[in-house]
């Protein structure tokens, strides 16, 4: 895995920590790998879920910053989601 990942995984879990998220969802970080999340937390994966949101690395990290809003991303096309869009909102919300 890439250190995007390794990295990005290691926030995810801060972030999670304590959160109620119920649904699977999968970062697919483009050029990079996958994370899946789900009521565990986040690790490397690349298997099917409920959602899965899409972005390129820089937008990414901005996110997970907290520098760029989710649902300015996915207005903006930086962002891209394939699946449940209320899993998606469940997950932003968990993250916030």
């Amino acid at each position: 895995m890439s250190d995007i990942v390794n990295g990005a995984v290691e926030r995810l879990n801060e972030k999670l920590a304590g959160s109620e998220f119920t649904g699977t969802a999968k970062f697919d970080i483009t050029g990079e790998g996958a994370i899946i999340v789900d009521g565990s937390g986040a690790r490397p994966g690349d298997e099917d879920t409920d959602v899965t949101l899409t972005a390129d690395a820089d937008t990414f990290q901005s996110i997970l910053a907290g520098e760029t809003d989710p649902t300015g991303a996915f207005m903006t096309g930086k962002l891209t989601v394939d699946g449940d869009m209320a899993m998606a909102m469940q997950l932003a919300a968990a993250l916030g």
